[in-house]
């Protein structure tokens, strides 16, 4: 393997012609120049450079070999570009777990706002909500507390929100018009299911209705919160859903606060430890949190409750 190192000094001394000059040029002393470039005519076998007068001129071997090397140069430059890139979080890719309901609600503005920041940035976007779905944790991971095994020293973890449940029912259904509704009340109707596996919301919501006293009768098994809302418009049941679920309803539709207890889920963000100091990685984390608290100011009924900074670490 050619020495580069050597190769840019051969290449400098073509261009100006000059041992000294290149060795000012390049910060060395001429004699380390010669040293240099001597062994790197040893090394090739080939004659390089020869005496003209008091200086040296390039063989037809130096001069083609100095060319013949541009091209590596001109790739070492890029890869020099890339790594202060990289440095500035200009280029590379990131990845961003996360589940349904928090990528409707708080991705397109992390997304829109990293690619007017970082237009180079490679995102890549997973649903990591259900087990199995992936052998690979992302970079960034928005998760339901409990719903994921891969939390460990390896993560920054930080809380976003507590998302707290209601209940959707029909505009005329007889608790449509309450400020919040206790769930007991709930036990005696008919329920839509809206859970696709026995995950951590779900846990959070049998146990609550444990505590309540009851077990809910699912009338409908429905996999998602967006089916499950759609079926309460046809006045087949009622659904209890995180806050978070629910974006625009029907105008035939309402969500009560669920209180006495009230299930609650909790929202986290985990970001490798590797890359929490990388400039996307912690720039997403802003958008992100700027996404939570807008929302939680703004939702009808019982918001959720932002976690504040003082309890993080990143």
């Amino acid at each position: 393997m050619v020495d580069v190192a050597r190769l840019r000094l051969l290449r400098a001394v073509v261009e100006t012609g000059s041992i000294r000059a290149t060795a000012a040029a390049l910060g060395y002393t001429p004699s380390a120049v010669s040293q240099q470039l001597a062994a790197l005519q040893r090394q090739t076998g080939l004659r390089l450079l020869e005496r003209a007068g008091r200086g040296i001129e390039p063989t037809v071997a130096g001069r083609t070999l100095a060319a013949e090397a541009e091209p590596l140069f001109e790739a070492l430059s890029r890869v020099d570009r890339v790594v202060d890139d990289l440095r500035a979080g200009r280029v590379g890719s990131l990845s961003i777990g996360y589940f349904a309901s928090a990528g409707a609600a708080w991705l397109p503005a992390v997304v829109a706002g990293l690619h007017a920041e970082f237009p180079d940035l490679r995102l890549e976007l997973r649903m990591t909500e259900y087990e199995g779905t992936d052998g690979s944790d992302p970079d960034i991971d928005i998760f339901v507390e409990g719903a994921g095994g891969h939390r460990s020293a390896d993560y920054d973890v930080r809380r976003l929100a507590d998302d707290p449940y209601v209940v959707v029912v029909r505009a005329d259904h007889p608790l449509a018009s309450r400020a919040e509704v206790p769930l007991a009340e709930l036990a005696g109707e008919r329920w839509v299911d809206n859970d696709v596996t026995d995950g951590a919301c779900r846990r959070v919501l049998l146990a609550a209705c444990a505590e309540a006293g009851f077990a809910p009768e699912f009338a409908v098994e429905t996999h998602d919160y967006r089916t499950a809302i759609t079926f309460v418009a046809t006045g087949i049941g009622i659904t209890v859903v995180p806050r978070l679920g629910v974006t625009e309803l029907a105008p035939e539709l309402t969500a009560v606060p669920v209180v006495s207890p009230t299930p609650v889920r909790q929202l986290s963000v985990a970001v490798k430890a590797s890359i929490a100091r990388h400039p996307a990685a912690r720039r997403a984390v802003e958008l992100l949190e700027a996404g939570v608290r807008p929302r939680a100011a703004t939702d009808r009924g019982r918001p959720l409750a932002v976690v504040p900074d003082a309890q993080t670490g990143l």
